[in-house]
């Protein structure tokens, strides 16, 4: 789940693992006021993007709170939240669940059910503890192993931010991402509750966001709300490319400013221009990966939610061969494995099938969680992807955005857009345009790909040559038919003949 946003506010699972983590200035054993201010007198530069700022040092502060203060925080709470859950007993989830509540206080000095810090006071709020549970169990997660990954290890903050200006941590083993949602987005959230929950029990295999933990820190007369999500994207996996890709055409094009980042994330138009025949995957992988889209767009259809992307980064196998014996290269090339992931169908290949498969064209010795893929040139690529920003319903100012934008535009273009049509547009773009389809095995030119033609330009079956017979058996069946077709012809005109 990693971070990609800023960029073209990715939002959930906006985490890029490709770029360099943030670093504070203060020294994490120092008290910290966990709503300390900005020092607006002594003049230094604050940039700042919604709620998050940055000042020239460095230092990171969501609505007033320090980053380290909130970062504390959040590590207390949770610490807490699960161990007092621990001491409740399993059961099914009822209807009332979704809706729980629960608040504990920590002031400084400690109390009898919190320990003291070097922060301010603040509480911290836990919603629905025991829905969130069983999302956790149907994924594998263990309440140690949860503990163990955002508590045990200071939490690693990321430079790139949504354009909503959120925060986003990644825990230190790459399992988790932590990022700040508005208001409205956490109670969206909390309303999907009971859905999600019906969803997962018959789907968990899925590209829908993968949520851990809803959560709420309030500090310095501040509400900072958290969610806990899944990784979509490794540190330990270089990525070489990255995508936010909507299935529109709408302005949706990276910035100047966008494409001077180390890692920037790239839009439709840009893959348009920068991949015009797509991604080819093998048929099986293709034909899991549409029909998750398409499960996937469907729920996400009756939530009435729209303006979800398709977040996608590519790491390039043979770049980064090149790259690993090269004595010119500039990166540091990590060649040791990525640990495997504790949760269960967090990979982007255990994600769109029930077993992940490693035969096909496409196979590699060592898929790292990616669904493998070639590119136009015949480069073995690993595709990591994830639908992400879905906490947007089509509310009325949404209504009101895609009124406006249909008057200066054509309006089937923009990202804005009913429900329904946004997930038809999405779905075709998607398995039309960016994938394709690999029939068989070719033999000869593994290099060489065919293109697969766009569902609306295939008319009767019967025009087009089966591919997965070889040239030698094509050229006999044709043969056969033509011959068939004569004989039949001879025959005829014998018979008129004896007549």
């Amino acid at each position: 789940m990693a971070s990609a946003s800023g960029q073209s506010a990715v939002g959930f699972s906006s985490m890029d693992p490709g770029i360099s983590t943030c670093t504070s200035s203060s020294a994490s054993g120092t008290k910290r006021s966990i709503a300390s201010e900005v020092p607006y007198a002594s003049g230094m530069p604050i940039k700042k993007i919604g709620h998050r700022s940055v000042d020239s040092s460095g230092e990171t502060t969501y609505k007033k709170t320090t980053s380290s203060a909130l970062k504390g925080a959040i590590q207390l709470g949770i610490t807490h939240t699960v161990g007092s859950l621990s001491t409740k007993p399993e059961r099914d989830v009822l209807m009332q669940d979704f809706y729980v509540v629960e608040s504990i206080f920590f002031p400084s000095e400690g109390s009898n059910l919190t320990p003291a810090h070097h922060y301010n006071d603040f509480r911290f709020k836990t919603y629905a503890p025991v829905a969130f549970r069983y999302f956790r169990e149907l994924f594998g997660i263990r309440p140690d192993d949860y503990l163990y990954s955002l508590c045990s290890e200071p939490l690693i903050e990321l430079c790139s931010s949504g354009a909503s200006g959120s925060l986003f941590y990644v825990s230190s083993d790459d399992e988790f991402i932590i990022k700040t949602v508005q208001h409205k987005e956490a109670e969206f959230l909390q309303k999907l509750l009971p859905g999600y929950y019906m969803n997962l029990n018959q789907n968990p295999r899925t590209l829908l966001p993968k949520f851990y933990g809803l959560y709420c820190v309030q500090a310095g007369g501040k509400n900072i709300r958290i969610v806990v999500m899944n990784n979509l994207l490794p540190r330990s996996v270089k990525m070489h490319i990255k995508y936010d890709l909507k299935g529109s055409t709408y302005k949706r094009r990276a910035s100047q400013k966008e494409r001077e980042k180390p890692l920037p994330t790239f839009k439709d138009l840009d893959f348009l221009q920068d991949m015009p025949d797509g991604l080819s995957l093998d048929a099986d992988m293709y034909n899991a990966l549409c029909k998750t889209l398409q499960r996937d767009c469907l729920v996400l259809q009756s939530f009435k939610i729209m303006d979800y992307s398709l977040l996608m980064s590519i790491h390039n196998l043979d770049h980064a061969q090149r790259e690993a014996t090269s004595n010119e290269t500039q990166y540091s090339i990590d060649t040791r494995r990525p640990a495997p992931q504790k949760a269960l169908y967090s990979t982007a290949m255990e994600s769109i099938q029930g077993e992940a498969r490693r035969g096909g064209t496409m196979d590699t010795e060592d898929h790292m969680g990616g669904i493998p893929a070639r590119n136009s040139k015949g480069e073995r690529l690993l595709l990591y992807i994830g639908i992400i920003d879905i906490l947007q319903s089509y509310r009325f100012v949404k209504k009101l955005e895609h009124s406006w934008k249909a008057l200066v535009h054509d309006g089937d273009t923009v990202s804005v857009h009913r429900p329904g049509f946004y997930a038809e547009r999405f779905q075709r773009f998607m398995c039309n345009t960016v994938f394709k389809k690999i029939p068989c095995v070719h033999f000869g030119r593994p290099d060489v790909l065919p293109q697969t033609p766009p569902l609306e330009k295939i008319s009767e079956v019967s025009t087009i040559p089966d591919p997965c017979f070889s040239p030698v058996v094509g050229e006999t069946l044709q043969m056969l038919s033509t011959s068939s077709t004569l004989l039949e012809k001879l025959e005829i005109e014998e018979s008129e003949f004896i007549q």
